[in-house]
């Protein structure tokens, strides 16, 4: 493994996520979003500020999801607000491919 991954965990297989696709995984106690968007891998907080839904549950459209209780929107790539009722953006962490695998900085 490249020196330049020491501060990733391996989460998913990039097989595992589809372009479309999301997947829900957990990095040292938290719930993160990893989603597929035409081939590039992003990764925000699993959990919208607005009641805690679980984003992963949520339909995803481009790179904008849409949290399944209220539908408040996020984009993927940023963690960025888009619309709805939460006043606040989800924390967005960087990823890395390599191997076959998706990694999430720490």
């Amino acid at each position: 493994m490249s020196d330049i991954l020491d501060d990733f965990i391996p989460v998913a297989s990039v097989a595992d996520i589809p372009p479309g696709g999301m997947k829900c995984v957990a990095i040292e106690g938290q719930r993160v979003l990893l989603a597929n968007v035409d081939g590039t891998f992003h990764a925000i907080s699993d959990i919208c500020g607005h009641r805690n839904a679980p984003l992963s549950r949520g339909r995803l459209d481009g790179h904008i999801v849409e949290c399944p209780l209220h539908f408040a929107q996020f984009d993927v790539r940023s963690g960025k607000l888009v619309d709805g009722p939460v006043a606040a953006d989800v924390p967005a962490y960087e990823t890395r491919i390599e191997g076959g695998s998706v990694f999430v900085k720490r």
